[in-house]
């Protein structure tokens, strides 16, 4: 087996001020510049690209975060111009409907060629539900329970045409056959969806299911629903202790220990010495605005540490119910450091919440290759500082090494998301009836 690779796609890139870098080009609505950012990775032969999103915005906003496409709108475009790479995009489940999000997604996956994703997302920010008719946010134990009755809603919409539904017989006149459809008419504590979907079943039987939870709630609906998991991890240990417990809950929740594609996030900084990479993350900070630097840090850790004193210890906090992952992450690598506030800013500036690589491309293969073989990685979904540069560095050297190594691919073998990752595609089952499961293709 070897690694998947997967990269969230930001085109202001993913430190704060990596669009202030000398030769860097920026945008997150710059379609020419993000055509360009997932052609070398799809060269880079990369499982997919991953467009991370939310539902509010400020001027105090990550850049790469304040303004941007509509995901799914984006992912249609860039469909058109990749072959092979995967698709994935964050939809959140507390501000949508599972009708129009299983019809969206199934319209990608038609539309790709069977290479789309979603990103199950209950949502962090409370500041969403002014935008949605919400005096208040959800609280997250209710989030969850509403995530997976809108996951089961949206893989029964999926489900409603058998393959080979849509038979187009000329001679005896029937365009469907009506043994093939099935209606949902699922009515539950939060939604209420009578079906069916009016789009035919996606190429992959279901678009491939990401999530992110480290929430004790997270893990336990990733181990019952994810295919693909991401996770922030600063040390290998902490990292194997991740892995083997959401195995042992997906094994809990009755699936097989490898049901799931684990993958840390990682940001890598290449130099032709670790010095040269040191260097570029020096810069980067001396451009970094600060209150743009805390405020990235505040949202990692769900509590706002504007008036803290930043050259004093990082204050031990609360779990804020936000982003959960990152929040362990940063306080783990804060702890093991002794870092000062002001030093985990300048950090989470470059990471924001994952782990940073830097020194020469045989270096960052060398850690890459010792998370995936100790088990506590099946890959890694990587973010890069700016574009374009530091994703052509990394395609250029690092990949190259890794497939010498023979832990990553040469060349795509399919032509799927759930072909690149391994995953078998769905079986049909006409539950209503009884009847037997259509057996999936792999």
């Amino acid at each position: 087996m070897t690694m998947h690779l997967g990269m969230i796609l930001l085109g202001a890139g993913g430190h704060v001020a990596g669009w202030r870098m000398p030769g860097a080009e920026f945008g997150s609505e710059n379609l020419p510049l993000l055509r360009r950012i997932v052609a070398s990775a799809e060269r880079g032969k990369f499982d997919f690209v991953f467009l991370a999103d939310a539902l509010n915005t400020g001027l105090d906003a990550h850049p790469g975060m304040m303004v941007r496409l509509e995901p799914l709108t984006l992912l249609a475009a860039l469909a058109m111009v990749t072959e092979r790479i995967g698709l994935g995009a964050t939809v959140s489940t507390t501000y949508s409907e599972p009708y129009n999000v299983a019809r969206a997604f199934a319209s990608l996956d038609h539309i790709s060629g069977g290479r789309a994703a979603w990103n199950v997302v209950t949502g962090s920010s409370p500041d969403a539900a002014a935008n949605f008719s919400r005096d208040k946010h959800p609280p997250h134990a209710e989030r969850y329970a509403m995530a997976a009755e809108f996951l089961q809603v949206v893989k029964g919409l999926w489900d409603s045409w058998d393959d080979g539904a849509i038979v187009g017989d000329k001679a005896s006149g029937t365009f469907a056959d009506p043994a093939k459809l099935r209606v949902l008419d699922h009515r539950g504590r939060f939604h209420q969806v009578r079906g069916p979907l009016n789009i035919s079943r996606p190429p992959q039987g279901h678009p491939v299911i990401m999530q992110a939870g480290a929430s004790d709630a997270g893990r336990d609906f990733a181990a019952a629903t994810a295919e693909v998991v991401f996770t922030a991890q600063g040390d290998m240990d902490e990292a194997l202790a991740f892995a083997r417990d959401l195995r042992a809950r997906t094994i809990a929740a009755g699936r097989p220990a490898d049901a799931i594609r684990i993958l840390p996030g990682i940001n890598p900084v290449i130099g032709r010495t670790e010095a040269e990479a040191k260097e570029k993350i020096a810069q980067l900070a001396s451009l970094a605005d600060p209150v743009a630097a805390l405020k990235v840090l505040s949202d990692r850790l769900g509590h706002d540490l504007s008036g803290l004193p930043l050259d004093g210890p990082v204050p031990e906090l609360p779990p804020s119910g936000m982003m959960q992952g990152h929040a362990t992450q940063l306080a783990s690598i804060a702890r093991r450091k002794r870092m000062t506030l002001r030093e985990l800013r300048d950090y989470a500036a470059v990471s924001s919440g994952h782990r940073v690589l830097y020194g020469t491309a045989e270096a960052i293969a060398d850690d890459m290759e010792a998370w995936f073989r100790s088990g506590a990685a099946s890959g890694f979904v990587l973010q890069f500082t700016h574009h374009p540069g530091p994703l052509d560095e990394f395609v250029d050297q690092v990949v190259p090494i890794l497939v010498r190594r023979g832990l990553f691919r040469r060349n795509y073998e399919g032509r799927t998301l759930r072909g690149h990752l391994g995953l078998r595609r769905p079986a049909w089952e006409d539950a209503a009836s009884g009847g037997q499961a259509h057996q999936g293709d792999h």
